[in-house]
């Protein structure tokens, strides 16, 4: 039995408070509860409704009080699809706690939450002697897998009255965001927006202090896009100039609030706090960021993970024409196979929710562009392979 959805009551104004109130999960200071990623974390729960349906409602809703942590980049999505899940499954209780990327990864290697969301997949490389895919694969008991849920569109965001549009191509991004670019009328951007009045105000790049898949996938950007500007590997971590502000939060607000800012956040953080993003000529001409351009960019990603694992290898240098290509596809980092079978079947039965082509249809109302049919169907395979 799937979950089906009796009426969606969600209005305009109701996406709206979501996406308000999602906006401030970077500042949420931790779960409500924690619980071993292979072990039960639940209470005991009782049937979902009291009709002769509910307990067969109640099994395919899941009984497992879930914790997950991560990725502040989904925030607002995942935000979004825990409160019409509850409102199909008024027994469950799923709770997700924006800390960042390597937050939750470290969380759910620890032990202390059932699934993590990154904006990137767990690396199979060694960091600090351990290697990630490694340690979580230790903690399940199985292989963790990496799921692609969301797709979120990074938008170069910035802070200049009377500047309305504004175009930039990955070269003046890169020697933005290493200051080699100081000032809001360089040349190098008035030569690509002619019709502009540029002032002459300092540019105040911002960046994310805490360790950030968005930052990762921003540098991706520009490592493969300008290789020869920017040269630094891409890393959670920045390695470039302007001033780091904590999560997602507290960079689209240093950019609200600083005449000549600029910043990279979360499409729908963007749109959160009213900020002006620029469109991008990655050399097939300004591409303006919309939910249809940035899906043109991740229909393309091709899969590099094996099996269930469907870690995507994402073309940030396409140059195919109307793509928006400074996107991030955001994991949930699951167990295949967790000790305790009920924690695996609320796991399964919520993600299926969140794959569901109506769920990925409503995030997009608050800045994310719902996964292509051709990388929905291998997500929707894979969550069924969850025990």
């Amino acid at each position: 039995m799937k979950i089906t959805r009796s009426g969606r009551a969600a209005s305009v104004a109701l996406v709206a408070a979501l996406a308000l109130t999602a906006c401030g999960s970077d500042n949420n200071s931790g779960s409500s509860s924690s619980s071993s990623a292979g072990s039960d974390s639940s209470s005991s729960s009782s049937a979902a409704g009291s009709s002769s349906s509910a307990a067969g409602a109640a099994e395919e809703c899941g009984t497992a009080n879930l914790t997950a942590e991560g990725s502040t980049a989904q925030g607002n999505a995942i935000d979004q699809v825990i409160s019409d899940y509850k409102d199909q499954c008024s027994s469950a209780t799923v709770t997700y706690n924006g800390t960042g990327s390597g937050a939750g990864i470290k969380q759910f290697i620890a032990k202390q939450v059932n699934f993590a969301g990154s904006d990137s997949a767990l690396k199979t490389e060694a960091k600090d002697g351990k290697v990630e895919q490694t340690e979580a694969d230790k903690a399940c008991g199985s292989p963790a897998w990496n799921i692609p849920m969301v797709t979120g569109p990074i938008a170069v965001s910035y802070n200049l009255p009377g500047v309305d549009k504004l175009v930039l191509t990955p070269a003046v991004i890169a020697d933005i965001f290493n200051g080699k670019i100081t000032k809001w009328n360089d040349t190098a951007i008035a030569a690509i927006n002619k019709d502009a009045k540029l002032p002459a105000t300092d540019i105040k790049p911002f960046f994310r202090s805490d360790e950030s898949g968005t930052t990762e996938n921003f540098t991706k950007y520009l490592a493969a896009s300008a290789a020869d500007k920017w040269t630094e590997a891409p890393a959670k971590k920045w390695t470039g100039k302007g001033e780091g502000k904590a999560k997602t939060a507290g960079v689209a607000s240093a950019v609200k609030s600083t005449e000549g800012g600029i910043g990279y956040v979360e499409w729908g953080a963007a749109k959160d706090n009213k900020l002006s993003y620029a469109q991008v000529d990655n050399g097939a001409g300004a591409v303006e960021l919309t939910g249809e351009s940035a899906g043109k960019a991740v229909a393309a990603a091709k899969v590099s993970g094996t099996g269930n694992d469907l870690k995507l290898k994402l073309d940030y240098a396409t140059k195919s024409a109307g793509a928006y290509p400074i996107i991030l596809v955001t994991y949930e980092i699951v167990c295949s196979k967790y000790s305790d079978a009920k924690v695996g079947a609320s796991v399964k039965s919520f993600l299926n929710f969140f794959a569901s082509d109506e769920e990925q249809k409503a995030i997009e109302e608050i800045g994310y562009a719902p996964l292509p049919a051709e990388i929905a169907g291998k997500v929707k395979t894979a969550i069924g392979a969850i025990s």
